[in-house]
């Protein structure tokens, strides 16, 4: 332990963006890899917890975020409304395409700098009025990106790399306000970016199962959330349902994310509503709806996320307040095509 403080002390990085972005995080692997040596545990213990105990022990202020999914599908939306419940303050966010989860995060006031490559824009459902007055008053800080170079920042995380080439944001403004730098090839001489790693602090992804121990499977597409485990140093899991080890290991093709990446696993039925959950229930485009009403008028927004998250105990209270489980069932019948 005493050398990697010492190798933080003594090492600096000099960076020589092409673009104006920040680079909000340290991309070096070096020092990452000697976190994941000495910080992360690799037994295979049980992590069972509860929503609140991994919010307030594994998010801290100021802490980095990546959250898993895509959009409005399949996000962690218990641990967002906990980190807004308590709190929590001056996070900094990769933006990959964070629709639902950035309004939440900013309607908490709980980031302040953010990697962006989609924000605000709910899809086809909107723009986020809040969100929007967040990002042009410049409480936000920002550094632009693609969506496939925030993929590869995970991926050069992974891979246990410092930084990727890539030629997307080539000629673009994207490229000039990123944090990108331009290079050549020693092979052909040809122009590159080169995209830093990106190693969040805490990394927060919803599963449809897994194991008390974090083995974890996902139904459907991945996005980058295999890469996104490998690079965040603590990784919060929710899931859908705990199933035993013994069925994980059935069918051991089907564990995305193996069980040493975990930090904390969390059982919480339905914890992407109001988001998609692949195979499991449709968004609540209604309930979308209602939040984004809410955002024309300041006082309609106070007591809509009074309602919904500073006034319920948990992510129970907040399933209760929307109609419960009769509501959750015609969710369910319409992602799942059963007729009535």
């Amino acid at each position: 332990m005493r050398y990697y403080n010492d190798l933080m002390k003594e090492r600096r990085v000099t960076y020589k963006p092409a673009g104006k972005g920040k680079i909000f995080t340290d991309p070096d692997a070096d020092r990452a890899r000697l976190y994941f040596r000495d910080q992360k545990p690799r037994k295979m213990t049980e992590k069972v917890t509860t929503v609140q105990n991994a919010v307030s022990e594994m998010i801290n202020d100021g802490d980095y975020v990546g959250v898993g999914g895509f959009g409005a599908n399949r996000i962690p939306t218990a641990v967002l409304h906990e980190i807004v419940r308590r709190k929590k303050k001056n996070l900094g966010l990769a933006g990959h395409t964070a629709t639902h989860d950035f309004q939440i995060l900013v309607a908490g006031g709980c980031i302040n700098r953010c990697d962006i490559a989609y924000i605000v824009g709910l899809e086809a459902r909107g723009l986020s009025k809040m969100a929007r007055r967040a990002v042009e008053s410049g409480s936000i800080e920002l550094t632009e990106w693609t969506n496939a170079a925030v993929t590869w920042r995970y991926k050069a995380a992974a891979m246990g790399l410092s930084f990727l080439p890539v030629r997307c944001m080539l000629g673009t403004d994207t490229a000039k306000y990123s944090g990108a730098v331009e290079m050549e090839c020693p092979f052909t001489g040809a122009k590159y970016l080169a995209v830093p790693a990106l190693y969040p602090d805490v990394g927060i992804i919803h599963v449809h199962r897994c194991d008390v121990y974090g083995n974890s499977q996902i139904d459907g597409i991945l996005i980058a959330d295999q890469d996104l485990a490998r690079a965040a140093k603590r990784l919060i899991i929710t899931t859908e349902r705990l199933i035993p080890n013994e069925v994980i290991r059935r069918e051991p093709a089907k564990t995305v994310i193996p069980y040493y990446l975990v930090d904390a696993v969390v059982e919480v039925p339905f914890g992407s509503y109001p988001g998609n959950m692949p195979y499991e229930y449709f968004s609540d485009e209604d309930h979308l709806r209602d939040w984004m009403k809410a955002e024309n008028d300041p006082h309609t927004l106070k007591d809509f996320l009074e309602r919904h998250i500073y006034g319920v105990k948990d992510f129970n209270g907040y399933l209760d307040a929307i109609g419960g489980i009769a509501r959750l069932q015609e969710l369910r019948n319409l992602e799942t095509l059963v007729e009535k």
